[in-house]
């Protein structure tokens, strides 16, 4: 049976300032598909702090020491970069936009900062970047990836605080920032695919599959929506837009649609066989890359066009040496237009608005002045977050 959902009318949307405020951003072009060798080969989405950046993030991080206000009440005056860091954090933005989807960004003094010290220099230098979104049912803006006992494969599981293999995916955001602080003692690889080659092979070697891909799967939210929300949204693997390649896949989440909620469709033949093509040419050495991130290492990912995994890792007994990246959820100001329908998840779709994030329930004041006030500063299109589609109470609200 179909589901029947109600789309509430989309609120007017406020003016839209210049996107290039606060500094130009590099151009690098258009994404396009890759293979795994073509990024061993091709190490131009790899950049690499230079003395004076990491001398310029010892003394803002100095000066935001002082502050005494919490993070969501900060802004660029809070952690004064000087211009020539502030353009290496716009290029490498701007990287994730290009060819590749991505950039490595090496060099932070992790080492010599503490985990508070570099909590709030990665805050200080997110905001360079973009607006942070809430990362889950608190509705955190920054989270810890570390093993805290969680259970990935279970329902309302995340795989960021368990040591599990993690399926192909993406973030529900423009960019997932990961600054590594530790490394395991082993395993805990970063995997990472081209959404676009995956596209291509789909449409190379089962393009009668390609079509079930462009059209809706149900996934479920895990329990991180907003209270307001129904649990699940339907979304296509692959974007409808008529210029823009974007993808979406999480199969964790569409299993626990199909396994938690009997009343969305059931998946038919044809869409678990795309779903099962999808997770073998992802794992293929073709167009997989493994990236082994180092300490000081900051992984920026295009969500649209870029899909990853991790290895299931083994972590040292010892607490101070555990495995730890911090991660940023970034809504960017050069980011692409999104597919009209995609707006059931993403709220706005407009290129270089504020979007994305999983709402959560812990949405504060704070936290709505503060996206508000940064997407000014950072000259982004920005519109009052409400559903597009309200939950069932008896009959679904508005029908």
């Amino acid at each position: 049976m179909d589901t029947q959902i109600s789309r509430k009318p989309a609120a007017a949307p406020s003016a839209t300032v210049g996107a290039a405020a606060g500094g130009a951003f590099p151009d690098h072009g258009q994404p396009a598909a890759w293979t795994a060798r073509q990024v061993h080969d091709d190490r131009s989405w790899v950049l690499r702090l230079a003395p004076e950046h990491v001398a310029a993030l010892h003394k803002a991080l100095a000066h935001a020491k002082t502050v005494g206000k919490p993070l969501l009440r900060w802004s660029k005056d809070d952690f004064p970069l000087d211009d020539a860091t502030q353009a290496i954090l716009r290029a490498a933005i701007a990287t994730t936009q290009g060819r590749w989807g991505m950039c490595l960004l090496k060099g932070f003094p992790v080492e010599v900062w503490s985990e508070e010290d570099t909590r709030l220099a990665y805050w200080g230098i997110g905001l360079y970047m973009g607006v942070g979104r809430p990362q889950n049912r608190a509705s955190d803006v920054m989270t810890d990836v570390r093993d805290a006992g969680g259970s990935y494969k279970t329902k309302g599981g995340r795989g960021y605080n368990t040591n599990a293999e993690l399926d192909f995916h993406m973030d529900s955001c423009d960019v997932v920032a990961l600054m590594c602080r530790r490394t395991a003692k082993s395993g805990g690889s970063s995997k990472v695919v081209s959404s676009i080659a995956l596209h291509d092979e789909v449409a190379r070697l089962r393009p009668d599959l390609l079509e079930v891909l462009h059209q809706p799967y149900y996934h479920s939210y895990q329990g991180a929506q907003d209270p307001s929300q129904p649990p699940y949204y339907p979304l296509s693997i692959f974007g409808n837009h008529p210029r823009q390649f974007a993808a979406r896949s999480n199969r964790k989440n569409s299993v626990a649609a199909q396994r938690d909620f009997p009343e969305v469709p059931r998946w038919t033949a044809a869409q678990a066989e795309a779903l099962d093509l999808l997770d073998e040419l992802m794992a293929g050495d073709r167009l997989c890359y493994n990236m082994e991130l180092e300490r000081g290492d900051l992984q920026l990912l295009n969500s649209y066009v870029t899909l990853h995994s991790r290895t299931a890792f083994e972590d040292y007994e010892d607490a101070d040496r555990k495995r730890h990246l911090l991660r940023l959820w970034l809504a960017v100001p050069i980011s692409q237009e999104l597919p009209a329908d995609w707006d059931v998840y993403y709220i706005d779709v407009r290129a270089g608005a504020v979007r994305g994030g999983m709402r959560g329930s812990g949405i504060s004041a704070e936290f709505l002045e503060y996206e508000q006030r940064h997407a000014q500063a950072l000259g982004m299109p920005f519109e009052t977050w409400a559903p597009k589609v309200l939950k069932e109470e008896g009959t679904l609200a508005g029908a």
